[in-house]
């Protein structure tokens, strides 16, 4: 099983990629964010093998 974490600020963009990666056997989505500080708590946390990371997010 590949464990995913998906940090993304539009809420939208999120749900679309869960939705698309909860479809997929051997995928799970194990946390997900909303900016690059509650990613790396949320990687922390539950230790994921992949995280999807939007490159263009506001804030520090």
């Amino acid at each position: 099983m590949i464990r995913v974490l998906i940090v993304d600020d539009q809420a939208l963009m999120r749900a679309g990629f869960r939705a698309l990666l909860d479809a997929e056997d051997g995928i799970e989505v194990v946390a997900e964010a909303a900016d690059g500080r509650q990613g790396l708590e949320q990687a922390r946390r539950h230790v994921p093998d992949v995280a999807l990371v939007d490159v263009q997010m506001p804030g520090e």
